[in-house]
């Protein structure tokens, strides 16, 4: 992890939530133990249980407006998957530049 672009204030999540909405194939659960995935709540899990279910693009469990004011409703259950993308990397920086045009700050 680069600490330093994690770090950086350009990079707010509950600023921007776009890696939330970037891609319903994106949140797939993976290295999950069945004890973590038994606490996600059942209405933000794909009917296929195979990752978060997505609205569009839009995982469920973010709430609020992208590029604003955003929230994860299952953020201390949330799967590996949304644990491991960080501020500033290259998934982050690729859901910003599909939602708002740019990669860097809002």
């Amino acid at each position: 992890m680069n600490h330093a672009v994690a770090a950086n204030p350009d990079f707010d999540c509950q600023s921007c939530g776009a890696c939330c909405a970037y891609s319903a194939d994106w949140p797939r659960f993976s290295l999950e133990t069945e004890e973590e995935l038994e606490r996600i709540p059942a209405a933000y899990v794909a009917a296929d249980l195979g990752g978060m279910r997505c609205e569009n693009d839009r995982c469920t469990a973010l709430e609020g407006k992208l590029g604003r004011s955003v929230g994860c409703k299952v953020y201390e259950m949330r799967p590996i998957v949304c644990r491991t993308c960080m501020p500033g990397d290259d998934e982050c920086l690729m859901a910003r530049e599909q939602f708002f045009g740019v990669a860097a700050g809002l």
